[in-house]
């Protein structure tokens, strides 16, 4: 293996037999001239492929426990999630875990009014965060508070979806908080977001995001349908179209009849579940 130039004492950029670049972590491996060649592997504990060299800096800045926290991390969620993500996430990941010991040690504690929605809309994430405050715990002794794990599931939405950002994350989790919002307010219930039918509900509101988001909203002619249904259910009907009218109002999207109906039938389905 051979050291090309430091990030810092214990990080450099390498070049591997087949002449492809890493970043390396490992014991005093940035500390001598570069360039040389590295005969004892034994020092190295992390090698990362594919990293956009704008993170070098940010590798160099962050404390060694936090860079192996944001590694193992990423490592384990590659496993439970049987995908391969962004090749920059345990430096951005272990950027956030950084910011957020800081912020715990100076006792600011920021709000996640989200958090129910990720919950749900990203179930395997939001565990998987959880799972990472245990690890976070081990590698760098501070005990992070629960709701960071909304945040830290966060990041590996937004990392699984390619071509995405984090914004676009967000979005699907602002939806689902105005969706529920119009639904308990025009039919006076209040839905039990704990509940397996909220996380359907859920589900279906992101995928309904992303169809609308992506121009590819359902136009499979089933006007007569929605008409029966709006004349058996009229206040769903209304609740559905007052829905649509906020996704429009809001985010530009337009609801086609079809993606009215079926937000009818998932709305009928959570409150009539969750009502009293």
């Amino acid at each position: 293996m051979k050291l090309l130039r430091k990030i810092n004492n214990n990080a450099a950029v390498a070049q591997d037999k087949r002449g492809r670049e890493m970043v390396v972590l490992g014991k005093g491996v940035g500390f001598h001239t570069m360039p040389y060649e590295l005969t004892d592997l034994s020092v190295v504990y992390r090698t990362f492929y594919d990293v956009d060299p704008q993170y070098y800096e940010m590798v160099s800045s962050l404390p060694e426990e936090t860079l192996l926290a944001g590694a193992d991390i990423v490592e384990q969620a590659e496993i439970l999630l049987n995908i391969e993500l962004n090749p920059n996430l345990p430096f951005t990941l272990a950027d956030h875990i950084a910011f957020a010991i800081q912020r715990e040690k100076q006792g600011i504690q920021l709000a996640t009014p989200l958090s129910y929605d990720v919950k749900h809309l990203y179930p395997r994430e939001y565990e998987l965060g959880l799972r990472a405050l245990e690890t976070i715990r081990l590698r760098t002794g501070s005990s992070l508070p629960r709701a960071e794990a909304v945040s830290i599931a966060l990041h590996f939405v937004n990392a699984e979806l390619e071509g995405s950002d984090l914004s676009s994350t967000l979005t699907a989790v602002e939806v689902l908080d105005d969706v529920t919002s119009v639904v308990e307010q025009e039919l006076g219930v209040t839905l039990d977001r704990e509940s397996y039918n909220y996380a359907r509900f859920a589900m279906h509101i992101q995928f309904l995001v992303r169809r609308l988001s992506t121009g590819t909203a359902m136009e499979q002619g089933s006007g007569g349908m929605l008409t029966e249904l709006a004349s058996e259910y009229p206040e769903i009907y209304l609740c559905a179209c007052k829905v649509a009218k906020a996704i429009e109002d809001k985010h530009g999207w337009h609801c086609s009849r079809d993606e009215v109906l079926y937000l009818m039938l998932h709305i009928y389905r959570v409150q009539s579940r969750d009502d009293g």
